[in-house]
Formats: C-alpha cells, structure tokens, sequence
C-alpha cells in the first residue's frame, strides 16, 4: 500500500463489440477507462496534457472505416470543473470520449490468499453430509462498516 501524488490524464471511451448470436448481429456499447497517463509536473502541466488530448486524441473505433489521412469531424467542450468532453463523427462512425485530469493518493496491489489445501475424497464425503455452520452475527463495535441496527 502507497500513498502517493502524482498527477494523470484520464481518458474515458464508449467502446463497441460486435457479436453474431443465433444469425443476428448484436452490438454491445460499454463505457470504460481505456488509458491512464502519468504526468511529470504538477496540475497546470496535467490540465495542459488533457487539453492535447482533447484535441488530438482520436480512438480506435474511430480508425476502423477510414483511409490514411483522414481526420473525423471534432467537437470539444471544457466543462466547468476542468474535464473534456470531445464528440467525434466521421462519415462511418460517431463516438464520444472523456478525458479528464486526476491526482493520484493511494494505491494497493491486489492481495491474493492463498490455495485452499487439497482434500482427499474421504474429507471431501464427510464434509458433504456435515451442515454448514450458521454465519456469525455482525457485531457493530468491531465492524465499523456495519448497518446500523434499530
């Protein structure tokens, strides 16, 4: 676990997937974070970044139709709080994206526990026919995170 500060530009895509399910052809749409980009320097230098971004950044749904050269039609609009919002067209595709400036203050490696051990078939038996035993009743004082209770 770290604390840290540095600065990125967030880029935010609707990304598209398209599938053939039974002769039909399905057309999946998600919104996802699809690039983050550390900034040397401080919020000025990471504002100065987005804003490049937003002016030049084109995606990949975008350059599926288009031939070497071609630039999509391009609007770009600056939010009050600092964000991005770029709307893209050309003539195969319209797309949107967000790109928007973050300070990074912690991050934490995923921990993995370890393996269950292996059991051999006798346990795996005697376990089936033993009943599970009833959860634990949550306990306000040590869980801080529990609901309160009425």
């Amino acid at each position: 676990m770290t604390t840290t500060a540095s600065w990125y530009v967030l880029i935010e895509e609707d990304t598209r997937d398209s599938r053939r399910v039974d002769g039909t052809s399905l057309k999946f749409h998600r919104w996802k974070l699809t690039g983050t980009h550390p900034i040397e320097g401080n919020e000025t230098q990471a504002a100065e970044a987005a804003e490049d971004a937003a002016l030049h950044y084109t995606p990949p749904l975008m350059n599926k139709h288009t031939r070497p050269g071609d630039q999509p039609a391009r609007s770009a609009f600056r939010t009050p709080d600092g964000t991005w919002l770029v709307a893209l067209t050309n003539q195969h595709n319209t797309c949107h994206i967000r790109i928007s400036t973050a300070q990074l203050v912690h991050h934490q490696e995923e921990i993995q526990a370890p393996p269950p051990p292996r059991r051999d078939w006798k346990t795996k038996m005697r376990t089936f026919f033993t009943p599970d035993p009833p959860p634990p009743h949550p306990d306000p004082e040590r869980n801080p995170w529990a609901p309160p209770t009425e």
